[in-house]
């Protein structure tokens, strides 16, 4: 038997995006207005006036008077987690409340880099051991977890990192210790894959070095290891029903990567002996929305000019959901997109949605709208078929109408049969769960002389189920592949012997510029998931979790020693080498 023991210590990082906090609220005669100009959390999910109660009473109207309580947003930046918390927004309803005016509290560069929530530093210890075909016998992790000061999302976060991580490895052993502890330090809080980037980068290290004292290729081992459908999903303890194989993927994912880094591509190494060249590799599992369900409200109804109003609680921050849920209703309602008009956000117009967190735009809020247009093309074609006297099943709907037999039924004509409107709910409760999969590999030079890393070729295989939109998708892939190497090689926050955050402004705090990310080929496996909107699965948080353990595997390929901690900047990747 081989065992192997290591650490892996990874330091707080903010959510990587340019821009900050704004909080507006404005009061008129009947009613409070949550205006979310650009990142406000209240609008990532559902906004709830109790959240503003406070121990002395409330800051605005509770109980039978929520409903004086109005808030939408428009299309924003993205969320990453950041979108989760409430920081300010009590203090500018308080405001309101006492000036009768409008109020809007925008953070500076400072208080973002300082005040607002972090990633949750983590220290990961990892122990693993093979027998000598490669197969795992033990696995076990230590987690302890940074909550800063106020343990935001702190539970969550640690039983997320801690689950996924290693269910994605079939192992008669496994043992889980993991603590997440108050400190002195800036609050911590959400953030893409909710602990699973920390503790996968710790358990894919591992599994590379044991891969290398068995003389296993890195693809092998993980081939002869990873949970295939029937395997039992199992981290600290089962799965229970509501994780399940809705598809897998993970295995053309390992093939597809392992196959476009063996072809020719990338940027050439630069030449010069004082370079080394390295690969390395890292997969990622996730569940496609969160436990313990995830409620998600959607309407659709005919309009007389033939269009359709389609209304979800849903925010839409840069992930593409609005254009999905127009695809997905136009194809239901057999029509075109431009015909789709979507209201989401909204809370004049839309019922409940949990929030547009954990990667449920599409997997629950899509289903909830697909749910509400096969309801409306029931409802449509009964409505035609008593105009026509034929058979509702034989019914077509077509973009101007309903088409029975020789007869075309226009909108107006089906309004008119229904008594005036056409209209059809749906709602989705976010269980079961699927899972989805990513296989990350890279080519890398290193430069032993300075501990400079540059990326020769960064590759992605995806198992999204059924792409509704691969331009969006493979967006999606590239831009987490950014963010990703954002923590991986540059961004940290640093603090003094006081406590007090350094790293407060830009130029301190190095966010990628468009030159520092390379490009990421990537490419999709050919699944179809069986509890998916129309065979898809998330992959928003997804494309995240590999990336970190790729690049210091590559780089430990590149010059022998093994990296223990993030980012990967010059001077410790230099210091490791010495």
């Amino acid at each position: 038997m081989t065992e192997l023991t290591g650490r892996i210590v990874l330091g707080p990082h903010r959510y990587g995006k340019a821009e900050n906090r704004v909080v507006r609220i404005v009061r008129d005669t009947d009613r409070h207005e949550i205006r979310d100009l650009n990142v406000s959390s209240c609008l990532h999910g559902d906004f709830d006036a109790a959240h503003l109660e406070g121990d002395q009473g409330t800051v605005l109207p509770t109980d039978s008077q929520k409903q004086t309580i109005y808030s939408y947003a428009k299309e924003k930046g993205g969320g990453f987690g950041a979108k989760q918390e409430m920081l300010v927004e009590d203090v500018v309803a308080a405001a309101v409340l006492r000036t009768g005016r409008p109020v809007q509290w925008e953070f500076t560069r400072s208080d973002q880099l300082t005040v607002a929530p972090c990633r949750h530093p983590m220290r990961v210890d990892v122990t693993l051991a093979a027998d000598a075909d490669g197969v795992l016998t033990a696995l076990a992790i230590d987690v302890l977890a940074d909550a800063g000061a106020y343990g935001n999302h702190s539970p969550g976060v640690m039983f997320h990192g801690c689950t996924e991580s290693i269910a994605v490895y079939w192992c008669p052993n496994k043992r889980v210790d993991a603590e997440s502890v108050y400190t002195n330090n800036r609050p911590s809080g959400a953030f893409r894959g909710y602990g699973l980037g920390q503790v996968i980068f710790a358990v894919e290290s591992a599994m590379d070095e044991l891969a290398g004292k068995l003389g296993i290729d890195p693809y092998e081992f993980r081939r002869r290891n990873i949970i295939v459908p029937g395997d039992p999903l199992a981290a600290a303890h089962p799965e229970g029903a509501d994780l399940t194989y809705g598809s897998y993927g993970l295995d053309q994912c390992l093939d597809l990567a392992e196959r476009a880094m063996a072809r020719t591509g990338g940027r050439p190494a630069p030449t010069g002996d004082h370079w080394r060249i390295g690969e390395g590799m890292a997969l990622a599992m996730i569940a496609t929305n969160p436990p313990n369900g995830h409620i998600s409200e959607a309407s659709i109804e005919l309009l007389p000019d033939g269009r359709y109003l389609a209304r979800v609680g849903t925010a839409e921050f840069g992930n593409g959901t609005t254009t999905v849920h127009t695809q997905i209703a136009a194809t239901a309602l057999g029509t075109t997109p431009d015909r789709i008009v979507v209201h989401q956000s909204d809370t004049d117009v839309t019922t409940h949605d949990t929030g547009a967190f954990g990667s449920s735009g599409t997997v629950v809020a899509s289903k909830a709208l697909l749910a509400a247009s096969h309801e409306l093309r029931r409802r449509m074609a009964k409505a035609a078929a008593e105009l026509t006297v034929t058979d509702p099943e034989q019914a077509e709907l077509q973009a101007d109408g309903v088409r029975c037999g020789d007869r075309l039924v226009t909108p107006g004509g089906l309004l008119e049969v229904a008594g005036g409107r056409l209209r059809a709910e749906g709602r989705h409760g976010g269980l079961p769960r699927s899972l989805s999969f990513n296989v990350q590999a890279f080519r890398v030079a290193v430069d032993i002389r300075t501990g400079e890393v540059r990326i020769l070729r960064s590759v992605q295989a995806a198992d999204a189920g059924t792409v509704l939109n691969p331009e969006q998708c493979r967006g999606q892939i590239e831009g987490g592949a950014a963010q990703a190497l954002g923590a991986s090689m540059y961004e940290e926050i640093i603090t003094d012997d006081a406590g007090r955050v350094t790293t407060d402004v830009l130029r301190n705090y190095h966010i990628p510029q468009f030159a520092d990310v390379p490009r990421t080929e990537v490419y999709f496996a050919d699944t179809y998931d069986g509890l998916g909107p129309v065979g898809a699965k998330s992959m928003s948080e997804a494309p995240f979790n590999p990336i970190a353990p790729a690049l210091a595997n590559a780089v430990r390929n590149a010059i022998g020693v093994r990296p223990h901690e993030l980012p990967l900047s010059r001077d410790r990747i230099w210091r490791l080498m010495q």
